[in-house]
């Protein structure tokens, strides 16, 4: 270990306070403290700005380095290397005198080595007889070594913080282009929503991104965007429940704004007789879409109107009339008018009905009294031939005010409560003259 003395600097260079305890400091190692000198100087460098220090300084400092002897700092062994300026510019890529005085200095000033300075200001050694190192004055490494640990852990924590930093600007950089992204297809997807406060929203935070980001002033700008690209998610993913559970495999509006609706000559016959198809095509008196006075309506615009004019019915009403739905819904269960549509959904495509079908119901009956359409429909399975046909039929006497939900409904309460009255008096005509408490006989209702 090196000597314990105070060494004051040689010629006009002052003495102080600061240098003093940074001599004191160096000089406190522990015993049997070592490091390897390549592995400790790639730490200084990786603590770069913790020290303060310039890259041109760690140039000096790594030509200092390798006038050491030994691959491996120690306590045990001189720390103090003694190159002339010649010799120490050569080492530091050929450095001027000036700018290598300057540099040394700053690793002075930031703690990393220290002068010891001979009486005379020069570099060099003193040896014994067997030539052992008596005496050396240069710059001694020692405080590079008993500051090892805490180089150690300021350039794994500046490491860590690099890769954490790393990992927020690519978050910065996903959620930036998502929001981005989202916004453009909800517009021009024409989803309902305040888009144009959430796009100036997105713009005003993006302003607020610094030029020199950190693990600190980071964070709280990325949590915003994230937050705005939950909201958007969650409007985009409400938007698109909403419209499966009407129609399953499209937007309605497209269907609706389709002048050219499909044609019903598919797989699902209309169910109209002779006279029906005869007045279908028949001009019909006060609906003709170039009549005076109609304000140019076209059929689509009758449709709408018809539609606004079919009464619904409330939700459990058209569950008690027809109970078999129920066992379609999310769960086995329809606690809503959603649950309903996503019930008629599954039932459309069980029976065999297009979408197409089911669509131009939705828009002309709405979604509502479509999907209670369907429920009947299931409720009368066996008495349809064909559920698209049906459906189809229905629609097109919706489209003329000729079909009122109602009458269906109240059909099948009627046949509900008939079914009920008699399953009792069948009930009662099997226990007339059984023993009350009596077993039930053989071929006998339970």
């Amino acid at each position: 270990m090196e000597s314990e003395s105070v060494t004051t600097p040689f010629g006009r260079r002052p003495m102080s306070l600061a240098l003093l305890l940074k001599q004191r400091r160096g000089e406190a190692i522990a015993a049997g403290t070592t490091r390897s000198k390549w592995k400790l100087f790639r730490s200084v460098c990786e603590a770069r700005a913790g020290l303060d220090v310039t890259d041109r300084a760690l140039t000096v400092l790594d030509a200092l380095l390798s006038f050491h002897p030994e691959d491996e700092l120690s306590s045990e062994k001189g720390l103090v290397v003694f190159p002339s300026n010649a010799q120490l510019s050569l080492r530091a890529r050929g450095m001027a005198p000036a700018t290598l005085r300057r540099h040394l200095a700053v690793l002075v000033e930031a703690g990393l080595i220290s002068r010891k300075d001979s009486p005379n200001g020069k570099r060099y050694v003193r040896r014994g007889r067997e030539g052992v190192i008596d005496e050396a004055y240069g710059f001694s490494l020692a405080p590079l070594l008993a500051r090892a640990g805490e180089i150690e852990a300021m350039a794994a924590r500046i490491a860590a913080d690099r890769q954490l930093l790393r990992g927020m600007k690519e978050r910065l950089t996903i959620c930036r282009r998502d929001i981005a992204k989202l916004i453009s297809a909800a517009i021009e997807e024409a989803v309902p929503g305040d888009w144009g406060r959430l796009s100036s929203m997105f713009h005003a935070l993006l302003q607020r991104i610094p030029r020199a980001a950190t693990p600190e002033n980071l964070p709280p700008i990325l949590e915003e965007l994230e937050t705005i690209r939950l909201d958007i998610i969650n409007t985009l993913e409400s938007h698109e429940k909403i419209q499966i559970a009407s129609t399953s495999e499209s937007q309605i509006e497209r269907h609706i704004q389709n002048s050219n609706p499909e044609s019903t000559s598919e797989s699902e016959p209309g169910l109209k007789t002779g006279r029906e198809a005869d007045r279908h095509h028949e001009p019909r008196a006060g609906r003709d879409s170039r009549e005076p006075g109609m304000g140019g309506e076209g059929p689509l615009a009758i449709a709408r109107t018809n539609a606004a004019r079919l009464k619904s019915f409330p939700l459990g009403m058209v569950l008690q009339a027809c109970p078999d739905i129920v066992d379609y819904g999310p769960g086995g269960a329809i606690a809503s008018w959603r649950d309903l549509m996503m019930a008629a959904v599954v039932v459309r495509s069980m029976l065999g009905v297009s979408p197409s079908a089911y669509e131009q119901a939705a828009s002309v009956m709405g979604q509502e009294n479509a999907a209670t359409v369907m429920a009947c429909i299931l409720q009368r399975g066996g008495s349809i031939t064909s559920a698209g046909g049906y459906l189809r039929d229905l629609t097109r006497r919706a489209e003329h005010g000729e079909f009122a939900l109602g009458p269906m409904l109240m059909a099948l309460l009627r046949a509900k409560d008939r079914f009920k009255v008699l399953l009792e008096k069948g009930c009662q005509r099997v226990n007339v003259g059984k023993e009350p408490g009596a077993p039930p006989r053989q071929n006998e209702v339970r």
